[in-house]
């Protein structure tokens, strides 16, 4: 009794305390908005963060940057416009721009006339991990912010699959989902019937970290489940260790079967708000995979595991999106959760994050003004 009387007063008071759909992520983190492979040499790509469109493009040097999406003559957004060497033109004015945001030329400028003193934002980008990811927040806080640490890329004991998926949900659902391993009923027809038991779990100031441990309970497994965490094609009644962290504001998981002293695979994820009111995220993820001892095995599961992994993410989205629509539906947050990770993981959430801009207040219809990006996807084995 005492343990429900806990939940429930912590229930309680996570619904008395500010709506976690009302909260922003916070910009001075290095987000993805792009892979390395959409920005090729002198092309230039749309993007967005939180409302703000940017324009990525690499000049013929090879080196990336990323300006606000407007120019400062027109407001026509600049990703329409040309890679020209080291500058960006405008398509309409064929005004210039340097990687720092500053005009370089006006081509039609009268001789003495002096240059508009002010270009566009500029946002401080690095490239690792196959993508590019810019810095939204404070630029003089970007060179002691480090990027996500994830040794196993690059490695030749690991490959990388990566995902590019636009969701239609607050960021903070998709922490939730991913964190609490108790919503394994949905993935039945995927992964079997999973018992999965808390091990236990640690929460920081900016952190969340959760074991659980996996034991199937019978029913038809997808092969390729069992092939990324190594139970072979005929799969397997062995349980897996699996460990989800919420490092803010980025999520990991890994899965390390039964007797093995490493992980299968570790699984990296980043949710990027796309719109102003934050109702609409863009998901990049890096799935990083063992390599087997047979030489090419691993090629030949990758079809399976891509398959896979494709069925579970489908399923996962299709119940972040319903909870987002009941949140645009009702106006405002009415869960009744009563796990005590996902009400630790909240009021993490809460506390990392910034409030919305009064501007991006939900639509008076009560529906989410959010918008949309284009779905993009690449797996490189």
């Amino acid at each position: 009794m005492a343990e429900t009387a806990t939940v429930s007063g912590r229930a309680a008071e996570d619904a008395q305390q500010q709506d976690l759909r009302r909260v922003g992520i916070h910009p001075d983190f290095w987000y993805p908005v792009a892979t390395s492979r959409q920005v090729r040499r002198g092309t230039v790509t749309a993007a967005s963060f939180a409302g703000q469109r940017l324009a990525v493009y690499r000049t013929a040097s090879g080196r990336v940057h990323a300006l606000e999406d407007r120019c400062a003559h027109r407001q026509v957004p600049l990703s329409m416009g040309v890679v020209e060497g080291e500058a960006l033109r405008c398509c309409y004015h064929a005004w210039a721009y340097r990687g720092d945001g500053r005009i370089s030329q006006i081509p039609y400028l009268p001789k003495g006339a002096a240059r508009p003193p002010r270009g566009v934002r500029s946002f401080p980008v690095r490239e690792a991990y196959g993508l590019v990811f810019a810095f939204p927040g404070d630029p003089a806080k970007a060179e002691t912010v480090p990027l996500p640490d994830l040794p196993e890329y690059g490695e030749g004991t690991h490959a990388a699959m990566r995902f590019s998926r636009t969701v239609r949900c607050h960021y903070t659902f998709m922490h939730e989902n991913l964190l609490d391993m108790n919503h394994q009923f949905l993935h039945r027809g995927v992964l079997g019937r999973i018992q999965p038991t808390l091990l236990g779990y640690e929460t920081g100031p900016d952190s969340v970290e959760a074991r659980y441990l996996f034991t199937p309970a019978g029913g038809r497994k997808d092969r390729g489940a069992g092939l990324l965490s190594r139970e072979g094609v005929g799969g397997g009644d062995s349980p897996d260790v699996v460990t989800i962290r919420t490092g803010y504001p980025y999520q990991t998981l890994h899965v390390v079967p039964e007797g093995a002293d490493r992980p299968a695979f570790r699984l990296w994820a980043a949710y990027v708000p796309l719109d102003a009111e934050q109702r609409t995220c863009h998901v990049h993820g890096l799935l990083m995979i063992q390599k087997p001892r047979v030489p090419g095995a691993l090629r030949l599961a990758w079809p399976f595991m891509r398959r896979f992994t494709e069925r579970v993410f489908a399923e996962d989205r299709m119940a972040v999106e319903a909870e987002q629509r009941a949140w645009d539906e009702q106006g405002a947050d009415h869960n009744q959760e009563v796990f005590p990770l996902i009400l630790d993981l909240r009021t993490m959430l809460r506390s990392n994050g910034v409030p919305l801009p009064e501007a991006a207040a939900p639509c008076a219809d009560g529906a989410a003004c959010a918008g949309t990006a284009p779905e993009r996807a690449a797996v490189t084995p």
